[in-house]
């Protein structure tokens, strides 16, 4: 790739239709423009202009505006991090923060525009950090920074693997927030830019650059795009106040393992007029009200143009996207409310030259492939090497997991770990020769297995109320517990992906789901209130995907075993271990 330059800084098919949008009603949906001559000029206006190095939503467009941009217009919240109010902030003794409310949105709203974010809910003064991870690629120096700074904390410290191939660290208080940030500095991370209305971590291919059948390798590409955003971890104001989050994926391999169709914005690998590039797809989005799966922008850039088109599709959102009802900001909402013609003209306006090229017809994605499992041992493209997909339950580590996995990438790979949507981990560039010795390490048979049993491998659940102030239940430990059950119950023939998040929020991801779970209260056979879930079935990921349908709705916990069971049995083929034995 040359150099690029730029200015600046198997389920049940469910009864619904392909691009389903659960819970969405035809009212949430503006009727679209059918050409840019009947869009009204007005509302193509910019809503924000640049004052100050900062990109500020205009005076005439400050009615109606929902609280989360009265924050962002009351205080910058990026001058924490660029102007250095992060160390001011963490001198303040909490007491002092809570007695003004220019503080206090300083540590609930602010600075999660600096990855970090007040658990005041359930772990009141402390933060979950949240970092930047570029395809998911981690070095074991900086997994021991990591570690070294939530064992400090105790048992109020730990980790998570997240669904966007991250960490995420827990139990930080804030006077030590300036001390780490230099330490994530000198080991090359950030967690700038890494939540509100910013650019998630840009996913790829989680085995990138290693693997025997990928189409492009997308490391290149996701750090690009995450250099480019951040403005190499420095922060670029360009692009921190968007309506709403945004999240970018690349594709690098027919397996989809990075989920296209639930991202804003999916770079998809096509060729035209024999030069590699990419088709986009855009606007997938997950929310509360309604879930929406990621739609053709009828385009495509050679892959010198990846940051372009990413600049040219955020300024379009940022300059025009709704900033009322914050359920209704996603990018989605905008491209119903101006049709795909227009906001693809808003896009190409906002390119070098103004210009667009329409879609590749030479898409390199096979349409047909059984996606392939990258837990266990397996060659690499490199002849004499292989990598192991490590199964970490739930997501969740501590920080003596952390040494011990970065003791193993360095003592039999190569210092490098990856880490993956499904909230697992991987461990490349090991020789063929010590992968015997690397099986009989107690990491591998005690915490996590190369091979775990076929339910626990598809298992992802969020971060549950222990920590989270929006969830509704308890999703981790509930999550193992409820699938140890099942598997003393039934035997299935293949894995089964079951999601589980602990509110409507889906950071859980359930309506990808084979079986999913989203918490919610309802009432048990005696009318009292109790933590339930509603349960969804027939999510697909992979060249066929779409969202899962809603099953049932408010089943308690305590009855989720019987109705899994049932449903495996009926609808994946799953046998009851009596009958098996």
């Amino acid at each position: 790739m040359s150099t690029l330059r730029f200015p600046g800084t198997a389920a049940p098919t469910p009864p619904v239709r392909r691009r389903s949008r659960i819970q969405a009603t035809t009212d949430q949906v503006a009727a679209p423009f059918s050409s840019p001559a009947q869009a009204e000029s007005s509302r193509l206006e910019p809503r924000v202009e640049e004052k100050g190095g900062y990109w500020v939503l205009k005076e005439e467009f400050r009615q109606g505006i929902n609280p989360q941009e009265k924050v962002k217009l009351e205080k910058e919240p990026m001058s924490l991090a660029m102007e250095g109010g992060i160390s001011e902030l963490a001198k303040i003794p909490l007491d002092e923060i809570e007695a003004s409310k220019l503080t206090k949105d300083d540590i609930d709203v602010r600075l999660k525009w600096l990855g970090l974010f007040h658990r005041r809910k359930h772990q009141y003064g402390r933060f979950m950090m949240r970092l930047k991870l570029p395809n998911g690629v981690t070095t074991s120096e900086q997994t021991r920074y990591l570690a070294s700074v939530i064992r400090k904390y105790g048992e109020e410290g730990c980790a998570d693997v997240t669904t966007r191939q991250n960490w995420q660290i827990r139990g930080v208080v804030l006077p030590d927030v300036p001390e780490i940030i230099e330490g994530l500095n000198q080991v090359g991370l950030t967690s700038l830019q890494s939540g509100m209305d910013n650019v998630r971590n840009p996913v790829g291919n989680p085995i990138a650059g290693i693997d025997p059948e990928e189409i492009a390798d997308t490391r290149p590409y996701t750090n690009l795009l995450s250099q480019f955003i951040t403005a190499n971890s420095r922060g670029n104001p360009a692009f921190t106040n968007l309506p709403r989050k945004w999240n970018v994926c690349v594709v690098g391999s027919h397996d989809l393992y990075e989920h296209p169709h639930i991202n804003d914005l999916a770079y998809m690998p096509a060729v035209k007029d024999g030069k590699f590039g990419f088709n986009l797809l855009v606007g997938g989005f997950f929310s509360p009200k309604r879930c929406a799966e990621a739609i053709p922008l009828d385009a495509w850039v050679p892959a010198d143009d990846i940051l372009p088109v990413c600049k040219a599709v955020l300024e379009a959102y940022r300059d025009l996207g709704s900033r009322g009802n914050r359920q209704k900001t996603r990018m989605m909402w905008l491209i119903d409310e101006l049709g795909i013609e227009i906001f693809r003209s808003e896009v190409a306006k906002r390119m070098p030259g103004a210009n667009l090229e329409r879609s590749a017809e030479e898409e390199l994605v096979q349409k047909q492939w059984e996606r392939r499992d990258y837990l266990g041992f397996h060659p690499q493209k490199q002849e004499g090497y292989s990598f192991v997909g490590l199964h970490v339950p739930v997501g969740r580590v501590q920080a003596d997991d952390m040494d011990e996995l970065a003791r193993l990438a360095d003592e039999y790979g190569s210092g490098e770990l990856r880490l993956t949507v499904e909230q697992n981990i991987i461990i490349p560039n090991i020789e063929n020769a010590k992968l015997d010795t690397l099986l009989k390490e107690p990491l591998l048979i005690n915490r996590f297995s190369p091979t775990p049993p076929l339910l626990m491998k598809g298992l992802v659940a969020c971060t549950g109320n222990q920590f989270c102030g929006q969830a509704i239940i308890e999703t981790k430990a509930r999550a193992l517990k409820v699938t140890e059950e099942v598997e003393r119950r039934v035997a299935v023939i293949r894995p089964v992906r079951m999601h589980w998040t602990g509110c409507p929020n889906t950071c859980g991801q359930v309506q990808v789901a084979d079986i999913g779970f989203m918490g919610c209260m309802t009432r048990d056979e005696n009318g009292k209130m109790c933590e339930g879930a509603d349960v969804f079935v027939g999510g697909r990921i992979g060249s066929d995907s779409h969202l899962a349908y809603v099953y049932k709705k408010g089943v308690p916990c305590k009855d989720l075993v019987p109705l899994v069971v049932d449903i495996l049995i009926n609808q994946f083929g799953a046998v009851p271990r009596e009958v098996e034995e």
